[in-house]
């Protein structure tokens, strides 16, 4: 009789531990779960855009989510790791680079929203001011179609040259139509033209390449900010077209639109980068 009901207590409890690990890995799942619903992961190049996310961090944490920041250094990657569902949003590129990622990938990411533009410069370490460009001037520009149209449109705006009617961001130097100072083209990979620098009179540098060359100082003349290169190439926040209502993004529309995040872009980055909204 002992035996048995020594046998019966040892299957009860048996039975009681198993209910309670059950209970427990429930649990301890739904707490899981809960934190993935509330985790949004963005992948973002490290500046100014990985910052950005980082001011916001608080903003987010505030409506109940959590800011997980994936660094990636190329512009192949962010998008691709978007489009297989290993990321909730990006933040490294302007509209033009997502069109074409969507054309040739047959993708379905969305902008979600705008926040802000980098504008593109005109730099020198040989003249202080666009009045003193001598005739014949040298003059290197980005080699690629959208960052020379950039560049023609900046120097169209400064009054160096004329360009055919109606080209727009579309320009190459083939639609110049008035060049007054006899200026010499000379095309060359964005990225380098910060390095080569003093073989140009002046030369047309994003703000990106800029900063990293340390040359701010070197700056005569930037797009302004109501340019049709501000509404075209602003930074966006991308996501898949599908996401696009979910509250998680929302929010997260909401906090890098919002006047604190307006503030801290404007007293960092001292108009290399400009808020978009």
């Amino acid at each position: 009789m002992k035996k048995l009901i020594t046998l019966t207590l040892a299957a009860a409890l048996s039975l009681s531990l198993a209910a309670c690990s059950t209970g427990e890995n429930s649990s301890s799942q739904s707490s899981t779960a809960d934190a993935a619903d509330t985790t949004i992961r963005v992948g973002a190049s490290p500046s100014p855009h990985a910052e950005i996310l980082e001011a916001v961090q608080d903003q987010l944490a505030d409506k109940g989510y959590t800011l997980e920041i994936v660094e990636f250094t190329d512009y192949v990657m962010p998008n691709t790791a978007l489009s297989e569902g290993d990321l909730d949003a990006n933040f490294f590129q302007h509209t033009p680079f997502l069109n074409d990622y969507n054309a040739n990938n047959n993708g379905d990411l969305a902008v979600a929203c705008k926040v802000h533009f980098e504008p593109m410069g005109i730099y020198s370490d040989k003249i202080t001011e666009i009045s003193s460009l001598p005739d014949g001037a040298k003059v290197g520009i980005p080699n690629d179609a959208t960052n020379e149209a950039r560049a023609l449109n900046l120097l169209e705006a400064q009054g160096l040259i004329k360009l055919e009617e109606g080209v727009g961001l579309a320009a190459t130097p083939l639609d110049i139509a008035e060049n007054p100072k006899n200026l010499e083209f000379v095309e060359l990979e964005a990225a380098q033209l910060p390095r080569n620098l003093s073989e140009f009179d002046i030369a047309v540098i994003n703000g990106n390449y800029a900063i990293d060359a340390g040359i701010l100082d070197k700056v005569i003349a930037n797009e302004s900010s109501d340019s049709a290169s501000a509404q075209e190439y602003a930074n966006v926040l991308a996501v898949r077209a599908g996401n696009l209502d979910s509250d998680a993004i929302k929010a997260l529309i909401e906090v890098l639109n919002s006047d604190e995040t307006r503030t801290f872009i404007e007293e960092n980055y001292k108009n290399q980068f400009i808020p978009a909204f």
